[in-house]
């Protein structure tokens, strides 16, 4: 859910705004280089790899790749947030550009679903079925309630507005964690945060919590199915860290590790993540959606053919259509293990 790299005040050169992509370019430290990009002229065939004869229990290489529809995103960010509404059956996921909420429902096709969005980005419910949302525009985190009113989760820390909140998850005890990198096409203001963080929120909004501050552009989050663990992806580096969860819901640093590198040749970096039960994860990377096993090994990779991807979603009844989307489209693959469901059964 990327529109433009988090840069250091300190080693601020320029900002080139690229804010409708995942891959925007600007000058800035060394640790936030651009990454390779595949040459125009060179075109990505949508296909399965596989690299893992795991991948045989997860997806056939001959599952078809579908586009369902195009035309969304723009300069001021692309289509994002996928996220499937079970009572409804409908899909619903964000275009940021439009501001506009989109719905699709399998065999009547794509609607607007909500208007004046405030460039929302990254969606998920809570536990009591509730919309979430990470709003560009107002620079916050919402819930939308059952009556259509809106509640602000968050909208700053320690007094400083937050940057620009990007992706938002709920573990099963009812907390919030969510991203918010640096991405606006704007310098940054001396009254604004220094840094790109990760954050909590407690269920009953009453504390909110600084869990990491050294991710260049934090992006994507999920837990594995115990919620033992939490994935957070960083764009800019290319890859994906994990971390052991404490008992109170902090993440035990000592655990810090990269679970995953997705770099390579082809366009696109880690943007949007989700977890099956199984505990596969699921990432956009270079050249499409990676999929690896628990301990990070790469089992295939799902190539769309599009130059990014910037969010994926489990949905359909059973959970195994695997929904994503990239800058200006919405696509889907059938899958053969259901994902986590969005918002996770209750903790008791």
């Amino acid at each position: 859910m990327t529109t433009q790299p988090h840069i250091s005040r300190r080693h601020m050169l320029a900002l080139s705004a690229a804010a409708g992509g995942a891959a925007a370019s600007g000058l800035g430290s060394a640790r936030a280089q651009q990454r390779p990009r595949l040459p125009a002229e060179i075109v990505l065939t949508p296909r399965i790899d596989q690299f893992d004869p795991a991948l045989d229990k997860i997806i056939s290489t001959s599952e078809p790749i579908r586009e369902i529809a195009s035309g969304f995103g723009g300069p001021l960010g692309p289509a994002e947030g996928p996220l499937w509404w079970k009572e409804g059956g409908y899909l619903l996921f964000s275009d940021i550009n439009a501001s506009r909420r989109m719905k699709y429902t399998p065999g009547q096709g794509v609607t607007v679903f909500q208007e004046k969005t405030n460039q929302a980005n990254g969606l998920t419910r809570d536990l009591q079925g509730r919309l979430l949302a990470c709003e560009h525009e107002t620079r916050r985190v919402t819930r939308q309630e059952h009556d259509g009113s809106i509640t602000v989760i968050a909208n700053s820390f320690q007094g400083r507005r937050l940057n620009r909140p990007n992706d938002v998850v709920v573990r099963s005890d009812g907390s919030i964690y969510f991203t918010d990198p640096w991405s606006s096409p704007l310098a940054p203001e001396q009254w604004d945060l220094p840094y790109s963080g990760v954050y909590r929120v407690t269920p009953d909004r009453g504390t909110i919590t600084l869990l990491l501050d050294d991710m260049v552009f934090p992006n994507g989050l999920a837990f594995s199915p115990d919620e033992g663990v939490i994935y957070i992806d960083d764009f800019r580096r290319g890859h994906i860290r994990a971390f052991d969860l404490a008992a109170n819901g902090t993440l035990a640093k000592q655990t810090d590790r990269v679970f995953a590198d997705l770099t390579g040749a082809e366009p696109g970096g880690p943007d949007g993540m989700k977890v099956d039960t199984a505990g596969n994860v699921y990432c956009g990377g270079a050249g499409g959606i990676y999929i690896l096993d628990p301990q990070g090994k790469k089992l295939g990779r799902i190539v769309h053919g599009q130059p990014a991807t910037t969010n994926i979603g489990f949905g359909g009844d059973d959970l195994k259509t695997l929904f994503f989307t990239s800058r200006s489209h919405l696509g889907s693959v059938n899958i053969k293990i259901a994902g986590i469901p969005a918002p996770p059964p209750k903790k008791t």
